[in-house]
């Protein structure tokens, strides 16, 4: 089995749930070298302000862009655009044009109002998508829009927390996916309580995973990680359990 593991480092998580959830951009390039030395081979970020809310700002994306890059260099560095960090879509295609540190590729909630807009300025600036699938009704908008077939890869996201309703939902969004013949890379990830059982499934379905403090702050046996480097171990084990010890390069 060849499967990239992708870090995800912090999401919207906060030093409340957890002491080490990385923010400012010198936590996240540290976190991310740790990530990346336990066998992470991408990884997905989200910049913060100096208040520690998450920003579009081309400043904080610049920095943390730039600083992930200088302690890991070569590793592919990704971006959220949820919607809920620039609910605006004019003013988010504002920040991300005037973006000047320009990160891999960046991931795209097709649930979102503007996300067609975005992916379009995205191929402009030369950004790869990764397409975000949370439901039947993204993946049809997705199938019909014009990113489809030159996406960087497909993010199954389904959000319930129980694995049985979340692999259920990932299952209708493969149908989708399937019955258009769309051969994009695909990650299926969890979140929550879901998590583990999900990136298990992964494997087993052949896809990519991801896990970070976004996802999940536990271990696979219920212990608490003490960072996301714990969590992208445990992630490299379950890969070479299943059979390959070999985590493939970022880019497919």
């Amino acid at each position: 089995m060849d499967v990239l593991v992708q870090a995800c480092l912090n999401g919207s998580r906060t030093r409340a749930d957890h002491p080490g959830v990385p923010l400012s951009a010198d936590d996240l390039a540290a976190e991310s070298h740790r990530a990346v030395a336990v066998g992470a081979r991408a990884l997905h970020v989200h910049p913060r302000r100096g208040d520690g809310a998450e920003s579009l700002d081309p400043m904080a994306c610049g920095l943390a862009v730039q600083e992930i890059r200088t302690r890991c260099p070569g590793v592919p560095v990704g971006l959220s655009t949820g919607g809920w960090i620039e609910p605006d879509p004019a003013r988010r295609l504002e920040q991300v044009s005037g973006w000047t540190e320009l990160p891999d590729y960046v991931s795209v909630n097709f649930s979102e109002p503007g996300a067609a807009e975005l992916c379009r300025l995205l191929a402009d600036r030369r950004i790869r998508v990764e397409a975000g699938l949370a439901s039947s009704a993204d993946a049809e908008r997705f199938v019909r829009s014009e990113v489809s077939r030159r996406c960087l890869r497909i993010l199954l996201e389904p959000g319930p927390q129980e694995a049985r309703d979340a692999l259920a939902l990932a299952s209708e969004i493969e149908a989708i996916l399937d019955r258009q013949r769309n051969t994009s890379p695909r990650l299926l990830h969890g979140e929550g309580r879901a998590a583990w059982p999900v990136l298990e499934a992964a494997l087993r379905r052949g896809y990519d995973v991801r896990i970070g403090f976004e996802d999940t702050l536990l271990l696979p046996d219920g212990r608490a990680a003490q960072s996301n480097a714990d969590l992208v171990e445990a992630a490299v084990a379950l890969v070479r359990h299943g059979g390959s010890a070999a985590v493939r390069p970022a880019h497919p």
